[in-house]
């Protein structure tokens, strides 16, 4: 239950950071470098996830089903 927390959690953070990154590229309009730090955390926030969930699975964490199975 709390690895789903996780999960969702960080999907939210990722969401509201691609909201922003559009945001900030409307109203700013390339004077400042707000889009491409909003973006970058949304970048960085969704490898850090993959590699959470591909370390939950290695560790056991987290069970996959598949759809091979």
């Amino acid at each position: 239950m709390l690895t789903t927390l996780v999960i969702v959690a960080f999907l939210i953070v990722i969401v509201y950071n691609l909201g922003a990154g559009l945001y900030y590229m409307m109203t700013d309009k390339g004077q400042t470098d707000r889009t491409v730090k909003a973006l970058t955390r949304r970048i960085g926030l969704s490898v850090l996830l993959i590699l959470l969930v591909i370390l939950g699975i290695w560790t056991g964490v987290i069970k996959p089903h598949g759809l091979g199975h």
